[in-house]
């Protein structure tokens, strides 16, 4: 089942879905495994590793990091070949000023927003949604 690719469909369908947890991203060469194991995103660079993990989660390992983000899960799958989808929402959050990291996995993708600007950004995909339901 590899996931929704209709970029119309997309839209009407992404259901965002605001997590309460803070995360935040940490980069290391040598992560303590526990952060490892309790991290929702880690990708390897040649500079180090970037983690994505809850600030508590964080906070515990003794990792430091820049700045938190609440995350937002667009409940639709998503195909990984769907052409389009995250420009259309990256563009809309852009257009409102909205800074957006972007995390896409098998079945869904997620967005990790500022903490001040994240119920803004809930509001800007809900009409996102609303105005291609109309199109």
């Amino acid at each position: 089942m590899g996931g929704e690719m209709n970029l119309s469909v997309l839209l009407m369908s992404m259901q965002p879905i605001l997590r309460e947890e803070e995360f935040v991203f940490c980069t290391t060469r040598n992560a303590p495994s526990t952060a490892l194991q309790e991290a929702i995103c880690w990708f390897r660079e040649e500079e180090g590793s970037t983690l994505i993990l809850t600030r508590a989660q964080a906070d515990a390992a003794q990792l430091s990091y820049a700045s938190a983000f609440r995350m937002i899960t667009l409940a639709v799958h998503s195909s990984l070949e769907a052409v389009g989808f995250l420009a259309a929402v990256t563009g809309k959050l852009a257009a409102n000023s909205i800074s957006v990291n972007t995390v896409s996995a098998y079945y869904h993708d997620h967005l990790f927003i500022p903490i001040d600007r994240a119920a803004e950004a809930m509001e800007v995909l809900w009409e996102l949604s609303r105005n291609s339901l109309q199109e």
